[in-house]
């Protein structure tokens, strides 16, 4: 050990410059600066040596704009192998220069004009297909060389790393050691020094005054951010009328599985009953686009993702009288049709599924079946040229709305088993009676027993539970009379 202590403290501000020895000896020669923050070095290093020198030595900084904090970022491991190969993405990700990226804003116009960007630029690329945060970095060093032999770069060894993202989150690494031990950095060389420091917060205490006027001034911010989002958005939204129910459907046609043929695509439209209705401009029937299969396990699968968004009403006609059937929920009716090389299609499957009456998410997979003739004629017809048996009214996969009768027979219509369809569904419903208190609650299994105070559901409820309570009642009175009453078989004399 050298005479004098080999102890060192230095009080560091956020991007504060402290000079290495090793920055000194290069910088006061003016021939080796080239950029301007060299000769900016060179200016404030020449100072410090008129005043009276440095005033650290073993402590210093890399700030933001220096070399080192350049490298450091492009350098950086995903692992701790020494034989570790940089994949594609870090590859990219390292090309990227995180900080103090110049981000116009993107004008609406240019947004809504240009959605797609066929060409697009490397610069382009690095800003959108990557993470892009902007960082703030500075580096904590210290030099670790022997007495007298400071200012050797194989000696620097880092010793905190504080980021600053543009999120306002401050990471300091390794944290402040507070109660904790201080770290130690053990060297490799022939004496194998051993160095141990601390890190701690040197930052002055917010007095209550200054936390009380900084939280002031926060509320004071958001208030006027949350009254320019009221402003954008409103603070009444449109409500159904009484005893109306809005239903939205949010739905994903997701696959098709199981089927014969390839080049699938699903038509499909939607059936309101009475007293349902939609608005003008709301399209109830759409087609999706041809998707080939591709093979999972046993079954080749037609992944489609096709969205789909309906909007409907439903108005309670009359709540005085109780009707004698249930009110019919919406239909959605579809077919699944394969298109050969030529163009020609044939009918796969037919389906219908009938909307949740519950609100949420809800994922169904529909079964689907085709009618077929007899012989063989007609699979060698829809193999070779196409075209095979098809409905001419699509609601005949469940009761046909042209249906007047009392019953519909399906006797001699030969049909097959084919694949199935996946929905996804995520439904919604809007109505004034959520709003309103009622006593059933407890008992209420859908939205209609909101839209009025005797509606039908509530009602069928009611006569339901009071049949229970009726059957248990005579359940207990018939087990307190004697068995002999009850017995058929009991002869008297």
């Amino acid at each position: 050990r050298p005479p004098e202590d080999e102890e060192e403290e230095a009080e560091v501000g956020w991007q504060e410059k402290l000079f290495s020895q090793f920055e000194v000896d290069l910088y006061l020669n003016e021939s080796a600066c080239q950029t301007p923050l060299d000769r900016q070095y060179h200016e404030e290093i020449r100072k410090l040596e008129k005043a009276g020198g440095r005033k650290n030595f073993r402590i210093f900084t890399y700030t933001d704009h220096d070399r080192f904090t350049n490298l450091e970022e492009l350098c950086q491991k995903v692992t701790d192998s020494d034989h570790e190969v940089p994949s594609y993405l870090a590859e990219r990700m390292a090309n990227v220069r995180r900080r103090r990226q110049d981000r116009r804003p993107v004008e609406p116009s240019s947004l809504k004009s240009k959605i797609i960007t066929w060409e697009p630029s490397e610069e382009f690329i690095k800003n959108n297909h990557v993470i892009n945060t902007p960082v703030q970095t500075m580096y904590i060093m210290g030099d670790l060389g022997p007495y007298g032999k400071l200012g050797h770069r194989e000696y620097e060894h880092v010793l905190c790393t504080i980021k600053v993202d543009g999120n306002g989150v401050i990471t300091v690494k390794p944290d402040f050691t507070g109660t904790k031990g201080p770290y130690r950095i053990e060297l490799d060389g022939e004496k194998r020094e051993v160095w141990e420091y601390t890190i701690e917060n040197a930052s002055a205490q917010v007095q209550p005054e200054e936390e009380e006027r900084e939280q002031r001034m926060l509320r004071d911010l958001y208030g006027r951010h949350r009254d320019y989002l009221n402003g954008l958005v409103g603070s009444e939204f449109e409500m159904p009328l009484p005893g109306t129910l809005r239903l939205f459907v949010n739905g994903e046609i997701v696959s098709a599985q199981g089927y014969e043929y390839d080049n699938l695509y699903v038509h499909f439209f939607l059936e309101l009953p009475n007293q349902w209705s939609s608005p003008p401009f709301q399209q109830l029937s759409g087609v999706t686009q041809t998707c080939t299969t591709k093979k999972v396990g046993w079954d080749k699968v037609a992944y489609f993702c096709y969205p789909f968004t309906v909007e409907m009403f439903y108005t309670l006609e009359d709540e005085g009288v109780f009707p004698y059937s249930f009110p019919q929920w919406p239909v959605l009716y579809f077919e699944v049709l394969s298109l050969d090389f030529w163009q020609r299609y044939r009918v796969e499957g037919y389906g219908s599924l009938v909307l949740p009456a519950s609100p949420g998410a809800h994922v169904l997979t529909i079964p689907t079946w085709r009618p077929v003739e007899l012989g063989t004629v007609a699979e060698m017809r829809r193999f070779f040229i196409g075209g095979s048996p098809e409905l001419e009214d699509l609601t005949y996969v469940r009761v046909p709305s042209t249906f007047k009768g009392k019953r519909l027979s399906r006797f001699g219509f030969r049909t097959e088993t084919t694949g199935s369809v996946t929905f996804r569904l995520y439904c919604l419903q809007q109505s004034k009676a959520f709003l309103e208190s009622s006593a059933l609650r407890q008992r209420m299994q859908s939205v209609l027993d909101r839209l009025g105070g005797f509606s039908q559901q509530s009602s069928v409820y009611n006569v339901l539970e009071a049949f229970q309570r009726a059957r248990r009642r005579m359940q207990e009175a018939r087990e307190s009379l004697p068995q002999d009453l009850i017995s058929p078989s009991a002869s008297s004399v």
